[in-house]
């Protein structure tokens, strides 16, 4: 490696890896998955050292093991079971499982393949192992966090200011992060400083929350609702909702309940998300289209099914800014619980351009799956006439039902 190891803890992930993992691990072990790596931005081109030392990265990343501090941390989460600490232990990360290669356009193409158990856990720490590479190996880096560490300044000095008020927020970054150490310091910032009227309650990096005394943040993402309900070809895809619903509660009842809205569309999910989800889950998560129309949406329905909104959380996660979460929260003040997830925002502001990079499910037990989310252009299915199959059954459902 010619970087210092990017990734020193396998709890260096998102939380909602591990509670997503764990429902994988009791209801799901046979599950197998492949992930496709995109680059959306069209003018970044990743360089033969690059991959070379993402891939040594990568095999530095599955040397590591869970040590029993870290389980201990993990098992002190009340909806955390003694079954899954034990897989832990003995889980390990397989490089066999990941495919590397320069064929894509943006120069780096990266495909993981193997029971969904495992693949699920490459997803995050291999996105912030190619943003940093790339931002260490693409500009001078010492610039990159001298404009970073002004610019969080500058966002901590409006929210003690009270120019913006978040409500409660968390930092969800680690996947775009500008470095470990950008996010590290971040965090440690946001901590220990006078946010005024907002509040900072933790951060989905399950390491940093650790480090810092504060909440992991994050439940289920897309991959749980596309592999659950599409992964099984018995089922109707347009009931995606309902079986990884149902699933979710089966794991784990009335804890760790935030519900994520758009797989399908939210309109199709809340036609699963009816008087029992609704009362179960603690509240909802939004990752696309109009925020405002959104939370309208979920209040309207809240009290259409005789539910008070104002005990309910309406997650926003979105690519946001702390200018736009202030104009959220402002318009559902005291209609209901309002908090927010922010990213890239807050992990990786500097004097340039934020790479764009996710890792998709593309296959779930051999089937195509895919997400067909409230706004044009987050999907990633390798199969177009999949995406108008899994269309077609949405339209039927929501012109039949």
């Amino acid at each position: 490696m010619r970087l210092h190891r990017i990734i020193t803890s396998l709890l260096e992930t998102d939380m909602y890896k591990f509670s997503m993992g764990q429902a994988i691990y009791h209801q799901f072990p046979s599950y197998k998955t492949t992930w496709t790596f995109r680059c959306r931005n069209k003018d970044m081109k990743f360089t033969s050292e690059m991959i070379e030392e993402i891939k040594e990265q990568i095999k530095a990343y599955c040397e590591l093991r869970f040590s029993e501090d870290e389980l201990q941390y993990l098992d002190d989460i009340k909806w955390i079971k003694g079954s899954y600490i034990d897989f832990l232990r003995l889980w390990e990360p397989r490089y066999e499982d990941f495919d590397i290669s320069t064929d894509a356009d943006c120069g780096l193409s990266i495909e993981t393949r193997g029971t969904w158990l495992n693949t699920s856990m490459y997803e995050i720490p291999t996105l912030a192992i190619v943003n940093e590479v790339f931002f260490r190996m693409a500009y001078n880096y010492d610039e990159l966090i001298e404009s970073f560490k002004e610019r969080l300044d500058e966002k901590i000095g409006w929210l003690r200011s009270e120019k913006y008020c978040l409500s409660s927020f968390s930092e969800f970054g680690m996947r775009r992060r500008l470095s470990a150490e950008a996010q590290d310091l971040a965090v440690r910032a946001l901590a220990e400083a006078d946010l005024g009227k907002s509040r900072f309650v933790g951060t989905s990096n399950v390491y940093l929350a650790k480090k810092y005394n504060l909440t992991p943040v994050g439940t289920m993402a897309h991959e749980w609702i596309m592999c659950v309900g599409q992964g099984d070809h018995k089922h109707n895809p347009a009931y995606s909702n309902w079986y990884a619903l149902r699933a979710w509660v089966e794991e784990y009842g009335v804890l760790n309940g935030t519900a994520l809205t758009d797989a399908i569309t939210t309109d199709c999910f809340l036609r699963d998300f009816q008087l029992t989800y609704s009362t179960l889950f603690s509240g909802v998560r939004h990752d696309s289209g109009d925020p405002i129309e959104w939370g309208e949406k979920m209040i309207s329905h809240y009290k259409n099914l005789g539910i008070d909104p104002t005990t309910k959380t309406l997650l926003f996660s979105d690519s946001l800014n702390f200018e736009k979460a202030d104009m959220i929260f402002r318009h559902f003040e005291g209609r209901a619980k309002v908090a927010f997830g922010i990213g890239t925002y807050i992990a990786n502001d500097t004097c340039v351009t934020p790479l764009n990079i996710v890792m998709k499910t593309t296959l779930c037990n051999g089937q195509d799956v895919a997400k067909i989310s409230d706004v044009d252009g987050k999907g990633m299915c390798k199969n177009p006439e999949y995406v108008k199959y899994l269309q077609r059954c949405i339209d039927w459902r929501m012109e039949h039902e």
